[in-house]
């Protein structure tokens, strides 16, 4: 992300919206629409995790009350106002199009979290991120399944399928939801249950952004007191010599529901990340085959739930330019994981600025996935075990070419060696993939709902459906 930086004024000035009120009029009435909990600030870029393609609006909304939300969104339809929801702005799509005549609504501080009284359910709003809901959770004796990335929105991970490191004993972060709060395209805020209306639910679980705006939800949550609230986990750095063999042991790896593992190139160098639901002596036991291949360092230990997440927190640096590109990975060969290195180093070592480039392999059981199933959920890769992602890291423009090259051609590799179709899971593509590689086998049926609850394309930044 960025600091905001002022637009000229005389800039703003010019942009009308459909021949009748222009920025930063259009302020003002946004202004009067909303309670005094929310803000405007007009003619101010947004603060987002990669500059690369960012969108570049006419105004930011803040939302300080959750009911502010309805009446932005009435507004914006009475002026034609596009409009983008930002929460954690860790997405790095580039399918975002939105310009000095739209708005980005600012959910990041609608924060509320509450827990019922046996811990099996907790309510919350769409400006919580993980930290938040991890650390709410742990300091409520009980356990959340949400993603593995602290900067990240509980819900824009989630409304995308939402893979982290309960996926394999509680599913997907999809899978958690028992209700959603959310407005619709036609500014009206509506309630949905599964029951209530299951065509909507099985759209929002999967391609939730498509759809409507989610204000807040209830949520699956697991009783655990803090002291049985602990995993096995830490990083293996290998010397690169040894990548096929750690590659190979990875790929035989049978993931039971207590086991996830991430692998990564940074810096320059291979690391293993093993983790395991239990104790060291049974997380040891089931990745043996990774400990025997003999690592630089073991740094693994038992840590508490609200530290699980902690190696990742050097992704959250805001900043940069971070075309990402992935692959859904069935298998992972070794000679192709080689040439993946030999093409990262390459590209590590000719531009410095680059010296933050990452490929990051996240793996999972997928038991729990295919015994919730498809029937109520749209996402559509509950069988895939492992999600690659080459992550292009540097602050030049004129460096794009390059990493876009560079990005495209990992993904190429990893998709004509990954032992199943060409596929992408949204929340980590790029934005260039065919929808088909986005949402699978229920592309025809989101589009069909897609015309039905947003005929006018509202919800269309977000891997847009229409």
């Amino acid at each position: 992300m960025f600091f905001p930086r002022m637009l000229a004024s005389a800039a703003l000035a010019s942009v009308s919206l459909a021949g009748s009120v222009a920025f930063p009029a259009l302020c003002d009435k946004f202004d009067a629409a909303v309670s005094s909990s929310s803000f405007v600030k007009c003619g101010v870029a947004p603060e987002r995790w990669s500059e690369y393609e960012e969108p570049q609006p006419g105004a930011i909304i803040t939302v300080g009350k959750e009911d502010d939300v309805a009446k932005i969104v009435q507004v914006a339809n009475a002026f034609k106002v596009e409009y983008l929801v930002q929460s954690g702005a860790t997405g790095w799509a580039d399918t975002f199009t939105l310009g000095r005549t739209g708005i980005i609504i600012d959910v990041s501080q609608l924060k509320s979290i509450s827990f019922n009284k046996d811990k099996t359910q907790v309510t919350f709003q769409s400006g919580v991120l993980i930290e938040d809901l991890v650390g709410a959770a742990y300091n409520n004796d009980a356990r959340v399944a949400t993603g593995t990335c602290n900067c990240v929105s509980v819900l824009g991970a989630g409304l995308g399928g939402g893979v982290g490191r309960g996926t394999g004993m509680y599913g997907l972060g999809s899978d958690q939801l028992l209700k959603v709060n959310l407005v619709d395209a036609n500014g009206k805020k509506v309630t949905v249950t599964p029951t209530s209306n299951p065509d909507l639910w099985w759209a929002l679980n999967g391609a939730g952004p498509n759809f409507g705006i989610v204000t807040s939800v209830v949520y699956k949550s697991y009783p655990m007191p803090q002291d049985q609230n602990t995993a096995w986990t830490g990083l293996l750095p290998y010397d690169s010599s040894k990548l096929e063999q750690v590659i190979a042991a990875i790929d035989k790896l049978d993931f039971e529901p207590e086991m996830q593992l991430d692998f990564y190139f940074t810096q320059g160098q291979l690391a293993v990340l093993p983790f395991y639901l239990g104790s060291e002596e049974q997380g040891r036991k089931k990745f043996a085959s990774i400990l025997d291949i003999g690592p630089l360092a073991d740094d693994t230990a038992v840590i508490p739930f609200n530290t699980w997440n902690a190696a990742g927190d050097m992704f959250c640096a805001r900043g940069g330019r971070k075309p990402a590109y992935t692959a859904n990975m069935q298998t992972l060969d070794p000679t192709a994981w080689r040439n993946a290195w030999n093409d990262y180093l390459s590209f590590y070592q000719t531009y410095p600025e680059a010296n933050q480039t990452t490929i990051l392999t996240e793996c999972y059981s997928t038991a729990k996935n295919l015994e919730i199933g498809g029937a109520k959920s749209a996402y559509p890769w509950r069988d895939i075990k492992c999600y690659a992602i080459v992550i292009p890291w540097y602050t030049s423009p004129s460096l794009d070419v390059q990493a876009n090259d560079f990005a495209k051609r990992l993904r190429h590799l990893w998709y004509n060696s990954s032992g199943t179709s060409a596929s992408s899971y949204v929340n980590f593509a790029h934005g260039d993939e065919p929808l088909s590689n986005i949402y699978g086998g229920s592309l025809a049926k989101l589009q069909r709902l897609k015309k039905q609850y947003d005929p006018k394309g509202k919800f269309n930044e977000w891997f847009p459906l229409s």
